[in-house]
């Protein structure tokens, strides 16, 4: 079936992340993005895609910091809520019910009951228009990252998504149809990929987690 181009997105499993900042005021900010994804695996760098005229966009130009928390399902009635628009200076952590998490590098807080978070510092924004709509690609980098100690195996960096039932969603014409992901039981070493079968990144992964 031909679908129309606009639609690609519906067909893509697309990952459901809250992203917190701060304002200069210290008002607290939380808006849920799914047009997040890491820039190779070599860096520490992610990428969100954002209209312009959002809170989470005036935060981050101005104060350079944010948080993207990776949830489970149990936390999908705080999508809404957090996607609402309300005045600038309301904090959405008591809008939506949700707990802040200190920090370690960053002003901004995490959400407490995800299974990760990963603090950032803007590294770059670039502004496009397409179509006479202007959207933002927000560049971060991920200056600490932490995961849940329960679904975190570090002897090899495997991570349970049975047990963390990460959030996700797909598209129809009339909305957002929450699912999670399994595991399939099937493994391939990234060596695999070449001709070798020599992974040359492997020698990131020597590196004892601090």
């Amino acid at each position: 079936m031909k679908l129309k181009n606009f639609k690609r997105e519906s067909l893509i499993p697309l990952p459901v992340t809250l992203i917190s900042t701060v304002s200069e005021d210290g008002i607290r900010n939380i808006a849920p993005y799914s047009c997040v994804m890491p820039i190779l695996r070599p860096f520490d760098l992610v990428c969100v895609a954002s209209a312009k005229m959002r809170d989470t966009y005036v935060n981050i130009d101005n104060t350079e910091e944010f948080v993207i928390n990776m949830p489970g399902v149990d936390l999908v009635d705080a999508v809404i809520p957090t996607s609402s628009h309300v005045p600038f200076d309301v904090n959405e952590f008591e809008l939506a019910n949700l707990k802040e998490r200190p920090s370690k590098k960053v002003k901004a807080p995490g959400i407490e009951g995800c299974y990760a978070w990963m603090e950032c510092k803007l590294h770059s924004m670039h502004e496009e228009t397409y179509d006479g709509f202007p959207y933002l690609l927000i560049l971060g980098k991920v200056v600490h990252l932490e995961v849940d100690d329960d679904i975190y195996n570090p002897e090899d960096g495997s991570w349970d998504v049975e047990k963390a039932k990460p959030l996700m969603m797909t598209e129809s014409n009339q909305g957002m149809h929450f699912c999670t992901v399994n595991d399939i039981g099937k493994f391939e070493p990234f060596g695999a990929m070449f001709e070798d079968g020599k992974d040359p990144l492997s020698w990131m992964y020597e590196k004892k987690e601090d």
